[in-house]
């Protein structure tokens, strides 16, 4: 089907661990503004189906909505992957950082309705409830990593194909160079969602590059910056999971990678580029499944990266 694998932990398993964060940016010296060195947290969210309802793998489409409304009650402000390895935080003055990450380029994510011969995007689809939500918060923008899979079944081929759930596979670059022209991020999840760590090297790479290619065939030039691990699971030769090349055995077309973040797929919130350890070549993400991000956000409150305290505690941006 396309997924990634099951989160095997619960919100108790973090409590203490946040609670310690929670201390630092309780403490003395952090009453005189955030040191960017302490370990706050942005989450980096990661979003499979939207549908009718929640499910494994599925958020409903009321239920996304009301993230995005908490999200941006709660002060927190999109930004992409690529965004965050950058340390550029162009949001508002005194709002979090906060990484959407929508895994598998399933139809539901970005549906077209064709109306009379005229394209409109499906307002229950991800795409269309983000834009929807975008124009009525205009501060909440256009900022999300969809990691997109061009070749894969059930419809998950650049959102859509062969009239899977209504999308037409003449649709499927259009939408992906909508994404771009937005300004949403474009991530290589590879071809068809191999598991990397079943197959030898040249296919591994194989695998990787013509996720690149094909992106690059929708968006001519593309630089993809992020790459996420299909089922989380790492090549046997790890270094290939950032790097590497692919030679194409019908013209001898060599396609080279090489990125500047992957994406795991368990894990709580990421930290900063600021803070201690944070490695952007194993950056840990939180499936959203159905009301559990509230819980999350209550629990990371204190140890939240607020990026305009930040460079004010030291004097400017780095």
């Amino acid at each position: 089907m396309g997924l990634c694998a099951p989160i095997n932990f619960g919100i108790m398993r973090y409590a203490l661990l946040f609670a310690v964060f929670a201390l630092l940016a309780g403490s003395p010296s952090a009453a005189q503004g955030p040191n960017p060195a302490l370990p706050y947290r942005v989450p980096v969210l990661e979003y499979h189906l939207i549908g009718e309802k929640n499910t494994r793998w599925g958020r409903s489409v009321e239920g996304f909505r009301s993230d995005l409304q908490l999200l941006y009650d709660r002060g927190y402000r999109p930004i992409t992957v690529a965004q965050l390895i950058d340390r550029r935080f162009d949001i508002p003055a005194g709002t979090s950082p906060v990484v959407f990450t929508f895994d598998d380029a399933s139809p539901s994510q970005f549906q077209y309705i064709e109306k009379n011969g005229t394209l409109e995007i499906d307002p229950r689809s991800a795409v269309g409830i983000w834009l929807a939500f975008s124009r009525a918060h205009p501060d909440w923008g256009t900022r999300a990593t969809f990691c997109l899979l061009s070749g894969a079944e059930a419809g998950r081929s650049f959102f859509g194909d062969k009239g899977i759930e209504g999308q037409k596979g003449e649709w499927r670059m259009r939408k992906v160079r909508f994404l771009a022209d937005q300004g949403f991020e474009l991530c290589n999840h590879t071809l068809w969602h191999a598991a990397l760590n079943k197959y030898p090297d040249d296919k591994v790479q194989e695998q990787v590059a013509r996720g690149v290619l094909a992106i690059d065939s929708a968006v001519a030039g593309y630089r993809v910056r992020t790459f996420a691990l299909p089922l989380g699971l790492w090549p046997r030769n790890r270094a290939l999971a950032q790097a590497g090349a692919w030679t194409d055995p019908k013209g001898g077309r060599v396609t080279r990678y090489r990125f500047d973040a992957v994406l795991e797929v368990t894990g709580a919130f990421g930290g900063t580029p600021f803070g201690p350890g944070f490695n952007p070549l194993s950056i840990p993400r939180f499936q959203v499944i159905g009301d559990n991000l509230k819980g999350l956000l209550d629990t990371v409150e204190k140890a939240r990266f607020v990026p305009s305290r930040a460079t004010s505690a030291r004097g400017g941006t780095r």
